[in-house]
Formats: C-alpha cells, structure tokens, sequence
C-alpha cells in the first residue's frame, strides 16, 4: 500500500498545538517562516513517500543481514540513507554552528513522523543520532563538538546510544563495562552490550557510538557511571576495536539492525570521556528523554500508517448489505457501523497521540529557548508521550488488522507488518511501567509540585466538555493521592494515573482543535474529519480514562494478596 504524508494534519496541529509561530518570533527560530514550513512538510512528505515507503515491505521480509561482523541493509537503503543526508533532512534542528538549519524541532518531528511512517524500521537509523547530538551539546569540550558534531549533524554519520548489558536492562547501575586510562592519556572501553539500534550498518562511513562504562575505583550503582564517545573509525581513519557480534531475530522492525556489540576484544578500543568522569548518568538522561519523545512519535507513525491502510481496505472491500439500510446490495464495510466505529477510533487515536507528542516536543523547544517552565513541562509530559503514544500505536495497529478481518492476520496485506513493528515501541527506551514508575515517583515531585499544578490549571481553564473536566479533575485528585503514598501503593496506582493524565492531555488539545476546525475555513472534508475525531476522543476516549480512577487509588494491596507461587496454580 502506498503512503500518503498527512501534511494537512500535521500543518494544523503545528500551528494550533505547537503553537509555531511563537516559536519562529525569536530570533533562534526565525528561519521557520509559513513558506518555509510548507516547503518542508511538503518536501519531507514527498522524499518519504518516494524514497522510504518503497522499501518497506523489501525491509521487512529480508531485513539486515550480518556477516562476519559487518550488517548489510537490503538493496536500495544505502541509496535512500544517502539521499536524505543529500536532502539535508538530518539537519533542520542541528545548531547553525555545526552544519544546522537551527530550525525548531517540532518542524524535524514531522519529518521524523513522515520517515516512520513511510518504513518506521528504517528510520530508527534517524532517531537516536539528535540525542547523541544534544548530548555533545551538553557534555562535550569545545574540541569535540568541533571533531564530531558537523558529520552528526548531517547524517553523514550516525550516533548510538549504548546501555543495556546482558546482566543489566532497566538497572543500568548493574553494568559492568569498564574504562580505563591508557599511556597516551586516552581511554580504552572493553565489555560488552546488547540491544544496540543500528549499532553496525552499511548506510553511513562511520557510527559513533555513546557508551557508559565504569571507570576503576567508580562508586558501586549509578553514581560510578561514566560516558564515553567511541568511534567505528578513528581520527586517522583506521578501524577501533568494535565489533558487531550478532544482530537479534525479532518479532518486528527487521530493517532495524538490533546489535550485540563487543568493545576491546583486543584491548585496544579508543573512546572519549564525554563531561565529567562519573557524570554518565546526567548525559544518559539527555539521549534518553530525546529518544523517549522519538519513541512516543512512533506511535503517531505506525498510527498514520495503519489508519491510511485500513480505511484504503475498508472503502475497496464489499461484504454484505448494510443492517437497517434500504438496500439489500452489499456495501464497501465501511459503510458498517463497527468498521465506522473502529475506523474513527483509529483516527482519534491517530491525532489524540499526535497532538500529545507534538505539545510535548514544542514545550521542548520553548525550553531551548531558555523557558523554565517549559523545562518543567516537557519533563512532565516525556513520559506520557512515550507511554501513552506507543500503547495508542499498538492499539490502533491493532484494529487495523481487525478491520482487514481474515486478511490482516495474512502477512502480504502488510496489517500484520505495523502491529509486529511497534510492539516493541512500549518496550524500548525504558518500558512502559518505567515511564509510569518515573511519573509518579520523580515527575509528580518536580518543584515540589508546581509544574503538574500548573498542567492541571492550565487545562482547567480551556477544558468545555464535562467528561474533560471531570477527567482532569480526578487527574488532580489521583495525583495528589499518590504524591503522599507509600512506594508499592504509588507503584501499583502509577500506569492507571498515567494513562488517566495522557488522555487528558491529550484531550485538552484535541477538544481545542475540535473548537478551531468548527470555525476555520479551509479544505471540508479535513475540518470535518478533525471535528468528528475530536468529539469521538471526548466523548469515548475521555469517559474510558475517567474510569481508571478507582485502579489508580487502589493501591497495591490486591497484588500481594497472594504469594508469588500462587501464580503458578
């Protein structure tokens, strides 16, 4: 199935959620001019459409292939990956000092949508080098941005970001990958990581890979980690001593190389300290948060792209008379009202989510430009974008292959493809539960509160609806409750409160937009498809949240009811 960009959509919601134009009254956004947004989503719609979307079905049926070391991308991805770096697209938010075009990044978040879209496996090559990027930004010495920031910024080289061990997941702490000082006043990395999106690949010369490690006589835990840049290719040229051991064999995204890297096998692997030694976790957390926000757009990606297909098969598929209709012919099964049903479910899902990252990404911005309080807010709403976006992405991919019916479930129809490829999505980057765990234990804390008072406020004052306000009501109430919890009660509670709160989030700026489109001139058929979804979210999305009220207070008393080997009965 062909990819059609949603550059309408995704117009609207930067000007009406983002709010771009206030972005592009400073100085540092100038650039981001209305002729110069219209070219982009236009230009990255047609570049995704005609260079990536092709290459996905070619991507997951073969995927990467590792021989001996090295990963091969099917043919026609080293030419794709060229042709964006060519385009310039890896560049539009890097800084102007390195190559960038400075523009804001909810303008590259579109971009990173359309590519996602259009063959999201693929484009998980895009989606961790800005973080290496604002991690230089942050930590790196005036010499080091100068040495390796230009080729980041262009893509002409990739950046990764290196956690996971095979004794350590979620408790980075546990890693055991060591540094150490060599005679030349370097450093030298030896150990071992797994799970490494694009940590070898034939697309680009070189990769850069962002690797914690802990140096000798570090503190035990966190607070002994540091982080290291280590290059495939060192300065002169010559090869480092990384290798690529395997890549995994996953349930989806297969055009994503997921590697199990080996560094110093022959003790003699460079690597640079990036900030302070010690200092790797306040660096990880800057990639981290970048990727969670790119995560959550995942969501939006495979959303868009199983809604495009699922409508295109419901329109072209005849099954039956429609129940109560005039006639007796068999009708398109869209014209059914539980295909109508899911068909708008999906498409308010879609935009609900959209609408959540891409708030999310321009507080981001704001906070580029030195807003505190917007800091506060997109620290709020990371978690809730990645949670949230990526559980609406596997819902929505999930009734996709509903509304194919047999079909979806067979793999050349292409259903199945979205619903393996974002399974993963709730999983990476810090799992759901993580994000939830995070919210209710970190998030809820910040400036003793203020930053989630203020959220509250802020939708209190725009919410019409009164399922909306009831809802953003028993968010505050929930909030409140579990900021005074004790830690299981908190932790059992915090995936309910966080779905509660993202809904409502989202909410609030679907209900604005439902608002906007009610009055707005433009194009008949997007306008009433932006009120339609709107009024489906409040009034069927909202209500759903709402009831998660009396899970989020519960507490944790009903999961220990019993002992841990009763679950085996």
């Amino acid at each position: 199935m062909t990819y059609t960009p949603p550059v309408a959509e995704q117009r609207f919601v930067l000007e009406h959620v983002v709010g771009i134009a206030d972005l592009a009254a400073d100085a540092r956004y100038e650039a981001a001019a209305p002729d110069m947004v219209e070219a982009i989503l236009d230009g990255a719609g047609a570049f995704a459409a005609g260079e990536y979307a092709p290459l996905n079905r070619i991507g997951d049926t073969v995927g990467a292939r590792w021989e001996d070391g090295r990963v091969m991308l099917p043919p026609g991805f080293r030419e794709a990956y060229q042709a964006f770096v060519a385009g310039g697209w890896g560049s539009l938010a890097g800084p102007t000092a390195f190559g960038g075009q400075g523009l804001p990044y909810a303008l590259a978040a579109a971009v990173m949508e359309d590519l996602g879209s259009a063959n999201m496996g693929f484009s998980l090559v895009n989606m961790l080098t800005p973080g290496a990027i604002e991690a230089l930004i942050a930590y790196g010495t005036d010499d080091q941005k100068a040495k390796w920031l230009p080729k980041l910024v262009s893509g002409e080289w990739t950046g990764t970001m290196n956690l996971t061990e095979p004794q350590a997941g979620s408790d980075v702490g546990a890693l055991r990958t060591g540094a150490t000082r060599a005679a030349d006043g370097g450093w030298r990395i030896k150990g071992t990581k797994i799970y490494i999106t694009f940590g070898e690949h034939d697309l680009a010369d070189n990769i850069l890979h962002l690797v914690l490690a802990r140096t000798p006589g570090a503190p035990a835990g966190t607070r002994g980690i540091s982080l290291f840049l280590v290059p495939r290719l060192r300065d002169d040229g010559t090869a480092n001593d990384v290798r690529c051991v395997s890549i995994e064999h996953k349930l989806g995204i297969h055009a994503s190389p997921t590697c199990v890297m080996s560094y110093g096998d022959h003790d003699d692997c460079h690597g640079e300290l990036i900030g302070a030694e010690h200092g790797g976790i306040a660096a990880m957390f800057v990639m981290m948060n970048n990727a969670r926000l790119n995560v959550g757009l995942q969501g939006v990606q495979i959303g868009e792209r199983a809604t495009q297909q699922a409508v295109a098969y419901a329109m072209d598929r005849v099954q039956s008379a429609r129940a109560g209709g005039a006639s007796r012919d068999p009708v398109a099964i869209i014209e059914h009202p539980d295909v109508r049903r899911m068909l708008l479910r999906m498409k308010a899902l879609t935009q609900g989510a959209r609408a959540l990252v891409y708030y999310a990404i321009g507080q981001l911005d704001r906070a580029h430009l030195g807003d505190a309080a917007a800091r506060d807010r997109v620290d709020l709403l990371t978690p809730l974008a990645k949670s949230w976006g990526t559980d609406a992405g596997c819902e929505i991919a999930s009734l996709g292959v509903q509304v194919h019916g047999g079909m979806g479930f067979i793999e050349e129809t292409g259903a199945a493809q979205h619903y393996r490829d974002i399974r993963i999505a709730p999983i990476y980057e810090g799992t759901n539960g993580i994000q939830a765990a995070d919210l209710v234990g970190r998030k809820l804390a910040l400036g003793g509160g203020a930053p989630f008072d203020a959220l509250i406020a802020d939708m209190q004052r725009d919410a019409e609806n009164e399922s909306l306000s009831r809802l953003i009501g028993d968010c505050a109430e929930v909030g409140r409750h579990l900021a005074a919890a004790g830690a299981d009660d908190r932790l059992a509670g915090s995936m309910p409160f966080l779905t509660m709160l993202a809904v409502a989030v989202a909410g609030w700026q679907m209900e604005r937009q439902g608002r906007i489109a009610a009055t707005a001139e433009g194009d008949p058929a997007f306008l009433s498809m932006k009120r339609a979804a709107a009024d489906y979210f409040v009034r069927h999305i909202v209500p759903e949240a709402a009831g998660l009220k009396s899970a989020a207070l519960d507490g944790a008393g009903l999961l220990y009811a019993v002992e841990a080997g009763a679950f085996l009965a």
